[in-house]
This record gives C-alpha cells, sequence and structure tokens, in this order.
C-alpha cells in the first residue's frame, strides 16, 4: 500500500524559507507525477508544484520562489520554498499519481496527511 509521509512544515517570518520534504513507501508500477497542493482555511485546494520525469510545473503565484524536485532512489519530492509571503500560509499536501498493478491499470492519486505551513508578516 502507497503511503506518503510529509515534513518540514512550520512557522517562518514573511521573507524566510522552509523545505518541504515527502517520502514515499510502497510500490506503483508507474510513477507520472508528483508533486504539492495547498489548502488554505476556506478555500479550495489548489496546485502548488508538480514535477512529470524531470519537468517541474509551477502555479503562477509561485512561479520563481519555489522549486519542486523529486530523488527517485529515495523515492522523495521536494519543495523549497523561498521569499514566503503569508498568503503561502495553507496545509501542504503532497500528492502521487501512477499506476498501481500494471500498463492496464488506472492513475491513481495518493495523498499525504499534510503539513501546515504558516508565514507571519
Amino acid at each position: 500500500q502507497v503511503q506518503l509521509v510529509e515534513s518540514g512544515g512550520g512557522l517562518v517570518q514573511a521573507g524566510g524559507s522552509l523545505r518541504l520534504s515527502c517520502a514515499r513507501s510502497g510500490s506503483i508500477f508507474s510513477l507520472r507525477t508528483m508533486g504539492w497542493y495547498r489548502q488554505a482555511p476556506g478555500k479550495q485546494r489548489e496546485l502548488v508544484a508538480t514535477i512529470t520525469g524531470g519537468t517541474p510545473n509551477y502555479a503562477d503565484s509561485v512561479k520563481g520562489r519555489f522549486t519542486v524536485s523529486r530523488d527517485n532512489a529515495k523515492n522523495t519530492v521536494y519543495l523549497q520554498m523561498n521569499n514566503l509571503k503569508p498568503e503561502d500560509t495553507a496545509v501542504y499536501y503532497c500528492n502521487v499519481n501512477g499506476q498501481i498493478w500494471g500498463p492496464d491499470s488506472p492513475f491513481v492519486n495518493f495523498w499525504g496527511q499534510g503539513t501546515q505551513v504558516t508565514v507571519s508578516s
């Protein structure tokens, strides 16, 4: 069974940095995308950054400030967040999309439990 464990959230002042990590356990036949989403109070969950193969994709609001990367040997995806702003405050969720048992199996989303990021002004 696939499990995702996030770490690295916390409280930081505006302009500061944090690095989130998400370690995956359990087997996946074919991994398509790994990445990060976030959900602020009263808002819908939104994409922050994903990486497919070696190609990153970013929300406009974080371009130039956040960097997503993955270490396939460690089954881990990272999110380096620089120049944080109060509007970045949210629960950040790790996401993995892939096929579980073979080439004909559907692509499935897996989610971590979330880690809180709070940016004070």
